[in-house]
């Protein structure tokens, strides 16, 4: 059977550790304005390990969607 003041604390515990990371990791993301990180940020709930990651990792990356570059055609004038 499942002893219910042992789950609390650690329950708590885990909610404390947690709080803190979630809150800098969904700010970091709303400031660099990571729409998709800031949404995954705030549904999953990981124990602060996919924020720490976010926060030391991949909130400094560039985020490119698409790697083919537009390049615009530059028309010369003939004098």
């Amino acid at each position: 059977m499942i002893n219910l003041e042992t789950i609390s604390p650690i329950i708590i515990a885990i909610t404390l550790w947690t709080i803190p990371w979630k809150g800098y990791a969904l700010w970091k993301a709303a400031r660099k304005k990571h729409m998709i990180w800031f949404i995954v940020l705030l549904l999953i709930s990981t124990a602060a390990l996919l924020e720490i990651a976010y926060i030391f990792y991949f909130s400094d990356k560039k985020i490119r969607f698409n790697s083919n570059k537009v390049k615009k055609k530059t028309s010369k004038t003939h004098e």
